[in-house]
C-alpha cells in the first residue's frame, strides 16, 4: 500500500524508528504519529461500525478520530503526538476479558 501522505519538504531531519502493529517504520524527527503512519501506508484505526480503515479527520486533536495506543495501553492522539525512537504503537482497540474467574 502506498502512503496517503507524501513528504515534499523537510527531508533532512534525523530518522526515527518505531513499531506500528508489529511492523517497523521510519519517520523523521518532529513528525507526528499520524504523519509517520499515513506516510508509511498504515491506517490509524478501524471504524467502529464497518470494515473501513480510518485516516484521521480534523488533523488538530478535536475530533478524536485518530486514537492509537502505546505498548503500555495509553491512548494517544496520532495527530498531535510526536514520534520517539523505539515507540511501539497499536491501532487495534483494547479487548476486555469479561470472563469471571472460578
Amino acid at each position: 500500500m502506498t502512503g496517503r501522505f507524501r513528504r515534499l519538504d523537510e527531508t533532512g531531519r534525523a530518522p526515527v524508528r518505531l513499531t506500528v502493529d508489529g511492523s517497523e517504520i521510519t519517520a523523521l524527527e518532529g513528525d507526528t504519529l499520524m504523519v509517520a503512519m499515513l506516510s508509511s501506508g498504515i491506517a490509524l484505526r478501524s471504524a467502529e461500525f464497518g470494515p473501513e480503515r480510518r485516516a484521521g479527520f480534523c488533523l488538530m486533536g478535536a475530533c478524536q478520530d485518530c486514537w492509537v495506543r502505546d505498548d503500555a495501553g495509553n491512548t494517544l492522539r496520532a495527530c498531535s503526538t510526536e514520534v520517539a525512537s523505539g515507540m511501539t504503537i497499536t491501532t487495534q482497540p483494547l479487548t476486555a476479558d469479561w470472563s469471571v474467574a472460578p
